[in-house]
């Protein structure tokens, strides 16, 4: 059989990968995309676009219908689902098979049998692959969950059927907490998946979640490509992952290999896939989790230490080729790391994060080690309609610690500015001497960081700093002479190229000027800098603490080549990676980003007269996102605490809570509108102003 055109059902960094695949084996690449990603990169690499729908996932790309039909229009031989949205759809591959479309992935059986947890522990039962002991029935009723969830003991974990990525999952402690949670439990199962059946499972305390890759042909051959260790998660979402898998014994990880193939073989598997399990660190028993019967997010790590391109295998067997290596011929060569990139606020519990990317640099991969998965790109809208992944750092060596020292690298020099992301939160978590010397565990973030994690603070320094770097870049712009001195001057508007300071100066004098930032932490503060051509005196003013008595700095400034300042602030020096952009100027420093927001005095002036307000009284929508539930009326008393309002943003729930005790005044949203981040959706008024 022969591909010669792929469609590929997906969206993002995994489109970008597979049309890249497919363009070097001289496939003809066809993108699908929703209005929300009309100019997303996936679309201007692929050889072919097709709009299939609105930005909502259910009529766009959960649509299989709207994929079959951009299939059928532009003649594609074969889809290539990616992951997620209907990588694992029956209804996709169904519609495939009813219209000769070659489906690149498994046989249809293998699909069904496996994309149900239930079903899917029940055959590893049979095959003598061991589980979690747990409730896995059909009964669904909070009866036989309550009567299952005493009998396994708690804690446990109840979890959705039909899916992964921790939609739907929970820890619970006791029987109360499981009549309260299950509601939202199976409303999350059934929005992700279409499917609001749970199963329980007893908690593993210490556990390890480790995967092995696998690959299978249609003539009955199939290997594994050695394991991976995903077990740093937040959300039960991965957030780290590497190969091979350090601290586990040869044992194990013969058991997981031999584990993996039985189950493969059992259902007579004919693609990439992977089978997930747990390792208990305490006893070093392994348990069978689930099997993904698609290409995973983390496969490029697998990729990085195998030499192999999984994607063009995936291809290559829906074409009919047998495998192209036999077990004995696959090694495993250095180590990979992956950090997964992610629009949102590690230190808000996980919030996502929309806006527009008003700078986006790519790190600089000088010695062949940095890989990045990416779907985006400088001007990228990042909206709320989908899973909050923006890219992949990958980050490879000879050994583990080669490995770790060039994520590192990759991600302290990933430019990303104008949403919200976790690459400071990645690094944290890769310089962490728990991430070096002992076994990682899916306890590892609240162990690390007690579940309190915080950016480093920005500090006097750095606010002269970037006050400096606004300075110097203006007087280059004047003109005035600068030796080593080179700044990216992208998206700087003509009137900023005015240089201020020269409004105050006179013969014999020295010129002022203002540069009125906000600071990372959302403080106002204004830099008064005297002098020119690197040599100044800056004196800093708190604009919202009377208190603080202004500092005074002495600060001698270079350019040390393109975008890198050397600053020294009263004998103390720092090099920084310095962007200037519009209204914006971005340092990277000790691996991570500050961003300070220039603010002009009539916006100076209307941000100091607007700080009063009863913010507590509003119920505001962290986020943009579908309201799916609103929990109370007009006139409903409430507590602090209560949960108001529901929101669904990139595919999780989030409760919006009153911050203070009182009455439902207004309802500002209806059940099923779409709202802004920001947006006030309920007002109250205080107890003793309800009569």
């Amino acid at each position: 059989m022969n591909i010669n055109s792929v469609l590929i059902a997906n969206r993002g960094e995994i489109a970008v990968r597979i049309i890249r695949t497919c363009q070097s084996m001289g496939i003809r690449a066809i993108a699908v995309y929703s209005e929300a990603d009309r100019y997303s990169p996936h679309v201007a690499l692929s050889d072919e676009a097709v709009l299939i729908g609105p930005a909502e996932s259910a009529q766009s790309y959960l649509n299989a219908e709207a994929i079959i039909a951009a299939a059928q229009r532009t003649g594609a031989d074969a889809i290539h689902p990616g992951y997620g949205f209907l990588s694992e759809s029956e209804v996709l591959i169904a519609a495939c098979e009813r219209e000769g479309i070659t489906f690149i992935g498994p046989h249809r059986e293998a699909i069904r049998l496996m994309g149900s947890k239930i079903e899917s522990k029940t055959l590893a039962q049979q095959a003598s692959v061991a589980t979690i002991p747990g409730y896995h029935g059909a009964d669904q009723s909070e009866t036989a969950l309550v009567a299952a969830a005493k009998d396994i003991g708690f804690p446990l974990m109840i979890k959705a059927s039909a899916g992964g990525g921790g939609r739907g999952m929970r820890r619970i402690d006791n029987t109360e907490q499981l009549i309260a949670e299950l509601p939202q439990a199976k409303q999350e199962a059934l929005s992700g998946f279409g499917d609001d059946s749970v199963l329980l499972e007893k908690l593993i305390t210490s556990p390890r979640h480790i995967e092995v890759q696998l690959a299978a042909d249609k003539q009955g051959n199939i290997v594994h490509l050695f394991e991976r260790e995903c077990s740093i998660q937040r959300n039960h979402q991965k957030v780290i992952e590497e190969a091979p898998a350090a601290f586990l014994e040869e044992a194990q990880r013969a058991q997981l290999f031999k584990d993996a193939i039985i189950l493969g073989k059992t259902i007579a598997y004919d693609s990439l896939g992977t089978v997930e399990f747990l390792l208990d660190n305490d006893t070093g028993e392994t348990y069978f989790l689930e099997m993904n019967t698609r290409l995973q997010v983390e496969h490029p790590v697998t990729e990085a230490i195998t030499g192999f391109d999984l994607v063009e295998w995936q291809i290559r067997i829906a074409a009919g080729e047998s495998l192209p290596v036999s077990q004995e011929q696959i090694t495993a060569t250095g180590w990979a790391i992956e950090a997964r990139v992610n629009a949102e606020d590690p230190a808000n519990d996980y919030r996502p994060e929309t806006g527009t990317l008003s700078l986006y640099r790519e790190p600089r991969d000088t010695d062949g080690d940095i890989r990045v998965d990416s779907g985006i790109c400088q001007g990228s809208a990042i909206t709320p309609y989908y899973d909050p992944m923006l890219a992949k750092v990958i980050g490879s060596g000879a050994d583990r610690e080669q490995a770790r020292q060039a994520l590192l690298r990759g991600l302290a020099d990933f430019t990303l500015i104008g949403v919200g992301t976790n690459l400071e939160f990645l690094s944290s978590i890769l310089r962490h001497n728990n991430f070096v010397a002992s076994p990682l565990t899916t306890n590892y973030l609240g162990e690390t960081f007690g579940g309190d994690w915080q950016k480093n603070p920005s500090d006097d320094t750095l606010l002269v700093c970037a006050a400096v770097a606004k300075v110097m870049m203006l007087e280059q712009q004047a003109g005035e002479p600068q030796t080593n001195q080179r700044l990216s001057t992208n998206h700087i508007s003509p009137w900023q190229s005015l240089g201020g300071f020269r409004v105050l100066a006179r013969s014999g004098q020295i010129g002022k000027t203002r540069i009125n930032l906000i600071t990372p932490e959302g403080d106002i503060e204004t830099v008064i800098l005297s002098g020119c051509n690197g040599d100044y005196q800056t004196q800093i003013i708190a604009h919202q603490d009377i208190d603080q008595e202004d500092s005074k700095h002495t600060v001698c400034a270079g350019w040390l080549g393109e975008q890198i300042l050397q600053v020294e602030v009263d004998g103390l020096s720092r090099h920084l990676a310095v962007d200037c952009l519009e209204d914006e100027i971005i340092l990277k420093w000790a691996g991570q980003s500050y961003c300070y927001q220039q603010l002009n005095e009539q916006q100076l002036a209307l941000s100091d007269a607007s700080s009063e307000g009863s913010g507590e009284l509003k119920v505001i929508a962290t986020l943009p996102g579908l309201v799916t539930e609103i929990k109370v009326s007009v006139g409903d008393q409430v507590t602090m605490g209560d949960t108001l309002v529901v929101l669904d943003s990139m595919k999780l729930l989030h409760n919006l809570n009153a911050q203070t005790d009182g009455t439902v005044a207004e309802i500002f949203c209806t059940e099923g509108d779409n709202v802004e981040g920001g947006a006030v959706l309920i007002e109250l008024v205080a107890e003793e102003s309800a009569d």
